[in-house]
């Protein structure tokens, strides 16, 4: 549906008007800067701090200061099924079943504990695909785990490149290189979202062409978590891991999330990194020296759970139930198409020479950051932003990543960054 949108001040209050997630704004602490709150456009770097969750973490900090250990089994949620609480909620917001979800550790924890089970090379099958430009934490984590294996890096590790002269990938390249590799991959694993253009891959089709030439697939969904519609059941993805301290506000450094696929459930055999959280709940405190792995994801946890920072994302989980997800989504469509509609009146204006939007255009391919190229004096328009109350990210060598949030973002608060933007266009442009 094409909307026909509005560069003034007041098209953007009336959409907030009319916005029925307008009051969960009011649910975040939103930073302020020279006295005034600032307009915060860098959730995908770390989100907002829920105004509940200090309720939350206090909450389990009393629990521990009166109970002490038998805060593990006594009072309201105890501390031994304390994942357990989220698995619903996890579960619905990643299209997947409670089985296949459960909340531990860090993210690239996480990617090397799948890789154990998942990356399993043998003969020629030792290859893994991953995207050129992915997290520095991917690159290192695959790179680590081929040599791990007695692998090259160099001979072994196929980086996906976007064609001359453009910015994403298409489908059709990283299925054609999939296809043409054939019996050499081992796995594919890529970003769910492309932390620096904002690309959404076809993860679907992806992970269907993996598995057509023998390969597993596997995702870190960091920058797709709590952002886009995920179905990682259906999708018959074989695991993913994401953070939780970007569009899920769960802290800096927050605890992370698994999802391995219910047909790897009953796999007690698989390659895997054991631990004593991981093993039968019903006998874990039997102290048996034979790991017997908990079905489904919970059979990947080493250590007992991190209580406080599981609080602080379950009081996260919370603001996203009351939302509805499908809501979030609904809303963050609209509110990135406005920055983008934005963005484009600026190209129009100042040529690309001054402004590049590298992001999809497609909705379907994308969530709700978008990346710009200012190809010349990008720092200094980065500095003026922020000089201006506007908290956006920057990464070298020049571009700005700009996320509306749909949890706490505002059509007025994208109307006033484009504003600003454009008046810092013009002075750099003038001034040259």
């Amino acid at each position: 549906m094409r909307i026909n949108y509005q560069d003034t001040i007041t098209y953007a209050q009336e959409l907030d008007q009319q916005d029925k997630l307008a009051s969960f704004k009011r649910e975040f602490h939103h930073p302020v800067k020279k006295g005034k709150e600032v307009i915060y456009l860098c959730g995908n770097s770390l989100g907002l701090q829920p105004k509940n969750a200090r309720v939350a973490l206090e909450k389990e900090l009393k629990k521990w200061a009166e109970k002490g250990v038998d805060g593990h089994f006594e009072g309201n949620d105890p501390w031994f099924k304390y994942h357990h609480t989220m698995k619903k909620t996890t579960a619905e917001i990643f299209g997947a079943k409670p089985l296949e979800v459960v909340i531990m550790n860090n993210l690239t924890v996480n990617l090397h504990l799948m890789m154990v089970s998942f990356y399993r090379p043998k003969g020629q099958r030792r290859k893994i695909i991953i995207e050129s430009g992915a997290f520095p934490s991917d690159q290192y984590a695959v790179e680590s785990q081929i040599k791990f294996h007695g692998f090259d890096p160099e001979q072994d590790l196929i980086e996906l490149k976007p064609r001359e002269g453009e910015y994403t990938l298409r489908t059709e390249d990283i299925i054609g290189e999939i296809e043409e590799e054939g019996d050499k991959v081992a796995l594919v694993m890529l970003g769910g979202i492309n932390y620096y253009t904002g690309q959404f891959f076809d993860l679907e089709k992806i992970a269907k062409a993996a598995h057509q030439v023998g390969a597993f697939a596997g995702y870190d969904l960091a920058h797709a978590a709590g952002n886009v519609p995920l179905q990682l059941h259906d999708w018959d993805v074989d695991f993913a891991v994401w953070c939780t301290y970007k569009y899920m506000n769960s802290g800096p450094g927050g605890t992370s999330g698994v999802f391995v696929h219910e047909k790897h459930a009953n796999e007690k055999d698989i390659p895997r990194f054991a631990g004593w959280w991981g093993h039968n709940e019903e006998e874990r405190f039997l102290m048996n020296s034979n790991f017997d792995p908990m079905i489904g994801a919970d059979g990947w946890q080493l250590s007992c759970s991190q209580v406080l920072p599981m609080a602080v994302h379950r009081a996260s989980l919370e603001i996203f139930e009351k939302a509805g997800f499908n809501n979030l989504v609904e809303k963050s469509r609209l509110l990135t198409g406005y920055l983008f509609y934005l963005m484009n009146l600026l190209i129009d204006k100042y040529g690309t020479e001054a402004i590049k939007i590298i992001t999809p255009s497609n909705p379907d391919e994308r969530g709700c950051q978008i990346s710009l190229i200012i190809p010349k004096d990008g720092k200094k328009v980065f500095d003026a932003l922020y000089n201006n109350n506007v908290v956006v990210d920057w990464r070298e060598p020049d571009v700005i990543r700009v996320a509306p949030v749909p949890l706490y973002n505002t059509f007025e608060e994208v109307y006033i960054f484009y504003s600003i933007l454009e008046k810092v266009l013009k002075d750099i442009r003038f001034k040259q």
